[in-house]
């Protein structure tokens, strides 16, 4: 095997694992780390075969001390929804093997197809994108499986939210006011909880950005049962701060006119958007690290701060 760089390395147990879910007279030649996650280390790895044809597996392993923790049920999550997923109208990776208590590798770990396609996380094209992937969110709120996987978590409080430097502070403590009462009534759906740019596939040309077409949804460790609002405000909030908050926004409505229905009541549908803006007020570091990583060197620690406050101050002054 040949590592395309030292962060694609593959420890030996889970190389052994890896192996033994493998076809007759394959290998393993190639090894690619795959960045933009936060979660996992990802890592394509390309098998050859002894007639010479190729193929692309996907290895994701849980690591670090934080998704050490809820690893298992993470990868019991995704183990369901791409079940769910065979054959649906969903594009998903489909299951080759799973390990979810590192009993034979290395660390927990997922292996799976590999999907055509590549994140997209530039500016360039975003105006077709966001259409497309409301469109997309839609059909896998359609979905209607006969098991349905647990209810969603949301850990963010108003005691943990980590007001930005310099922000908006009555914007601010009117939000989190927001979130101290309980949870409004919510219809089920099956959400994937994560629907974001970083874990949707595009086929997609750098000449022609907003030529792009969904190939694949990558990533389904959060599926959960709860409203469509919460992976509306996901995606809106992570819009917002890859591009801009005007695109957070543009968001709700472009689901909206793709047949997604959300809350009717104002208050409703603020509690979910703001529950999870907040939320990445305790995550701007690591997730602008991993934009940066990915090709964002301009999203700073700082600038996705600011970003963040103008989007949360943004829905606190949005007409009601």
């Amino acid at each position: 095997m040949t590592d395309h760089d030292e962060a694609a390395l593959v420890l030996p147990l889970t190389l052994a694992w890896v192996n033994r879910h493998l076809e007759v007279g394959e290998r393993i030649v190639r090894a690619e780390a795959l960045h933009g996650g936060i979660t996992a280390a990802t890592r394509r790895l390309t098998i050859a075969a002894r007639s010479g044809t190729t193929r692309d597996l996907v290895l994701r392993s849980f690591v670090d001390p934080f998704s050490l923790s809820h690893a298992e049920d993470w990868l019991h999550r995704e183990t369901g929804a791409l079940s769910l997923l065979t054959g649906a109208a969903v594009p998903a990776p489909a299951l080759i093997a799973v390990d979810p208590t590192a009993e034979q590798c290395a660390y927990p770990s997922l292996l799976m197809t590999h999907l055509p396609g590549r994140t997209v996380l530039e500016d360039a094209g975003v105006e077709t994108r966001v259409p497309s992937l409301a469109r997309q969110l839609v059909a896998i709120h359609a979905l209607r499986p006969i098991e349905r996987p647990r209810e969603y978590v949301a850990l963010t409080t108003a005691d943990t939210v980590v007001t930005p430097k310099g922000a908006d502070a009555a914007a601010w403590n009117a939000a989190i006011e927001v979130i101290r009462g309980p949870a409004p009534p919510w219809e089920g759906r099956f959400l994937h909880r994560d629907f974001q740019p970083g874990n949707v596939l595009f086929d997609v040309t750098r000449a022609d950005p907003a030529g792009a077409r969904i190939t694949g949804v990558v990533d389904w460790a959060g599926a959960s049962w709860g409203p469509a609002d919460l992976d509306v405000a996901h995606c809106s909030t992570i819009l917002a701060l890859l591009h801009g908050p005007a695109w957070g926004l543009r968001f709700t409505e472009a689901y909206e006119e793709a047949g997604g229905v959300l809350a009717a009541d104002r208050g409703e549908r603020l509690y979910w958007q703001v529950r999870d803006a907040l939320a990445f007020s305790e995550e701007v570091r690591p997730v602008a690290q991993a934009w940066r990583e990915a090709g964002r060197t301009e999203l700073t620690t700082r600038a996705v701060e600011k970003r963040l406050d103008a989007y949360v101050t943004a829905l606190m002054d949005a007409p009601g």
